[in-house]
C-alpha cells in the first residue's frame, strides 16, 4: 500500500490506543474542525494531579484518529502541567511526521488535551485555562477535504 503516511501513523490508525469513553471522567474536552469535519472528544481521569487514564473518540480521517491515539499515549501517567506542555509538533514527531495538509489533526489533538484539562480544572477549582487555540486547523489548504 503506497501512502503519504508513516508506518507509525498507519499503526495508530489501524490499531488506535485508548479508544472509548470514561463514564465517570474527571475532565472531558471536545474540539472540532468545521472545515474538514474532524471531531475529537477526550476523556481524562486525574488522581493527585496525574492523568491516570485517558480515552478518546474521534470522528475523522486516519490522521485525526492516529493523532488522537498518540496524544493519549503521550499524556497517560503525566502530571497536568506536563500534559499541557504537549504540542501539536510533538504529536506529529512521535508519529514520524504528518503531511502538511494533515498537521491540523495534530493541532486538534493538542487542543483536545487542553480542553479536557480545562474542563477538569473548572470542575475542581472553578477556574479553567486561558486557552489560545491555533489557527492552523482552519486554513485554506484544508478545504479540499470538505467533501470527504
Amino acid at each position: 500500500m503506497n501512502t503519504q503516511y508513516s508506518d507509525k501513523v498507519m499503526e495508530h490508525f489501524m490499531n488506535p490506543r485508548n479508544v472509548g469513553e470514561i463514564p465517570d471522567a474527571d475532565g472531558v474536552g471536545t474540539v472540532g474542525n468545521p472545515v474538514c469535519g474532524d471531531i475529537m472528544k477526550m476523556f481524562i481521569k486525574v488522581k493527585d494531579n496525574v492523568i491516570t487514564d485517558v480515552k478518546f473518540k474521534t470522528f475523522g480521517c486516519g490522521a485525526a484518529i492516529a493523532t488522537s491515539s498518540m496524544a493519549t499515549e503521550l499524556i497517560k501517567g503525566k502530571t497536568l502541567e506536563e500534559a499541557l506542555e504537549l504540542s501539536n509538533k510533538a504529536v506529529a514527531e512521535a508519529l514520524g511526521g504528518l503531511p502538511a495538509v494533515k498537521m491540523h489533526c495534530s493541532v486538534l489533538a493538542e487542543e483536545a488535551v487542553q480542553s479536557a484539562i480545562d474542563d477538569y480544572l473548572k470542575k475542581t477549582t472553578g477556574k479553567g485555562l486561558d486557552i489560545k487555540h491555533h489557527e492552523e486547523h482552519t486554513s485554506e489548504e484544508d478545504t479540499d477535504e470538505a467533501g470527504s
